[in-house]
């Protein structure tokens, strides 16, 4: 039997949902039409999207600098572009030269000791990381330091470090931040074999055509204590790897043939 309480909640429940759907369809609407009246010229819509990009940028660069300490208040920022552009600025050339010099030194001192103390941090978590992750079924580890984990066997040939490999792969740190990726960039990677990090160069020769590996990479094989974009000095590194196609590396013309 249908219980006649549960089927009326249930009920209810529907049209509160299908209530809310309407609701907020409405309300995008609204928005839209006001933000469309707001605007009473081609122009006006032309100078607010100018504004709106350059704030979004500035926004953008305004984060970055949070990030590794430094704050600046916005109420002011906003108080010198109106000044800026009103042709009424507080400071004189000569100010605004020494202010933003000062800024760009204080911004360089904290990036540095950002990257120092990111490094040193990512070294020790290393370390921790790949002692533990020796222990794990499947996890093979090589002289070198190097550790990989079969995911799929392949079939087909095996790379030299001359030769010409495709792959699609994901890179990411030990706290699982994808920092790279064949997908990303919306096709495989096509390179030779000895021209990238040595983690890659002796991992990849470990696989056969059709295979896909997991490596794990000490910062001795990858970057070492160096940042790399998103990736801070000493990092671990992991990456999931697809091994697409193997070709061999055109043979280099010999002097004698080049005259």
């Amino acid at each position: 039997m249908i219980n006649l309480k549960v089927w009326r909640v249930h009920l209810m429940k529907k049209y509160l949902a299908v209530s809310l759907l309407a609701s907020s369809v409405l309300f995008a609407t609204a928005q839209a039409s006001a933000a469309t009246e707001h605007f009473k010229t081609e122009a006006q819509k032309q100078a607010y999207a100018v504004g709106a990009s350059m704030a979004r940028y500035l926004d953008k660069s305004l984060q970055q600098q949070e990030k590794i300490g430094v704050k600046l208040d916005r109420n002011m920022i906003i108080e010198g572009m109106k000044d800026g552009l009103n042709g009424k600025v507080k400071l004189s050339d000569k100010e605004i030269r020494a202010a933003l010099t000062d800024m760009s030194k204080d911004l360089a001192a904290k990036a540095k000791k950002k990257a120092t103390d990111d490094a040193a941090k990512a070294k020790v978590e290393g370390a921790k990381f790949l002692k533990e992750n020796a222990k794990k079924p499947g996890v093979k580890t090589t002289k070198s330091g190097l550790q990989y984990k079969v995911l799929k066997k392949g079939t087909g040939a095996q790379p030299k470090a001359s030769d010409i490999v495709t792959v699609n792969y994901k890179g990411s740190l030990i706290d699982g931040t994808v920092f790279d990726s064949s997908a990303k960039h919306h096709q495989p990677a096509t390179f030779k074999l000895d021209q990238v990090i040595p983690g890659w160069t002796e991992g990849v020769q470990l696989m056969h055509q059709g295979g896909k590996y997991r490596f794990y990479i000490p910062a001795k094989l990858a970057y070492g204590e160096h940042a790399t974009g998103a990736i801070p000095g000493n990092s671990t590194l992991i990456f999931d790897v697809d091994l697409l196609k193997v070709k061999a590396a055109p043979k280099e013309a010999s002097d004698d043939s080049a005259k």
